[in-house]
């Protein structure tokens, strides 16, 4: 495990320490500590490119992404467990086959629906190309969170839930106030990857939008490379520490609820 956590770690120290190096010092090999603290480089990095927009555009595609992600999962997951419908098990198994489907072989469609089709369906007078929607919405289904929720959901008493029925509680009812409660950490775990893969992603956001005003961090950390490869790497590690610091913040508070919910996810169902 500390080697495990040494491989991992390295990295991010380099970042760090990067980030408040000079050139010269990036470019020695066995300078690992700065010979002088650039804390200019984070002011630098920041009013060079927009960041503030950046992070605002970051924000609201994480939470609404994550948050559709959530609500699609936490239905077809419960409905999966729970309720009994005609050929579930041959559509749960059609849900995990999608998972072996690599999520670059969708851009094309997804692209040509949001850019052409998404007019003729909705009779809009415009496109979703460069629109929050159009970043989001394509992730909004998910096979991973519906197997892992279904997993969790499985493990939980059916005493309880048998025990709802009685009281006259529906689906919903049943769901909200007796279900999620039970599972909490595994839906939180999920809802965690799911925050930190919509705040990580970068080739989706490339292509759907076009304007600066609409990039996220991930993609907007680009513009901070110079097209002649004069690159100020210090800049760039602080950019970069802009786009890893909230992930990191959040992993350190939720990390309990990470480890209980794949543990849950994992071992039982």
């Amino acid at each position: 495990m500390a080697f495990v956590a040494l491989i991992i770690g390295v990295p991010i120290f380099w970042m760090l320490s990067g980030s408040l190096k000079s050139l010269n010092d990036i470019y020695n090999p066995n300078q690992w500590l700065p010979s002088t603290f650039l804390w200019e480089n984070y002011k630098e990095a920041w009013t060079t490119v927009p960041f503030g927009r950046f992070y605002i555009n970051s924000f609201i595609i994480t939470i609404a992404g994550a948050g559709l992600e959530i609500f699609c999962g936490v239905l077809c997951a419960y409905a999966f467990a729970f309720l009994r419908f005609p050929g579930k098990n041959i559509l749960f198994m059609v849900v995990l086959a999608s998972l072996m489907v690599p999520s670059q072989v969708v851009i094309i469609p997804n692209f040509r629906f949001m850019a052409i089709h998404v007019q003729d369906w909705f009779n809009l007078s415009d496109n979703w190309v460069n629109t929050y929607q159009g970043v989001f919405l394509p992730g909004a289904a998910t096979a991973f969170g519906t197997f892992l929720m279904r997993q969790g959901f499985m493990g939980l008493p059916k005493d309880v839930l048998d025990a709802a029925k009685v009281d006259g509680a529906g689906h919903i009812r049943t769901m909200v106030g007796v279900m999620l409660p039970m599972a909490k950490p595994i839906v939180v775990t999920f809802a965690l990857i799911s925050v930190v893969s919509k705040w990580n992603e970068y080739l989706w956001p490339l292509i759907i939008t076009n304007t600066l005003s609409m990039r996220p961090i991930t993609v907007g950390l680009r513009f901070l490379m110079d097209a002649e490869g004069a690159n100020q790497w210090g800049v760039i590690m602080a950019g970069t520490t802009f786009v890893v610091a909230p992930m990191l913040i959040i992993y350190v508070f939720m990390q309990r609820f990470i480890i209980d919910g794949l543990t849950a996810g994992a071992t039982k169902g």
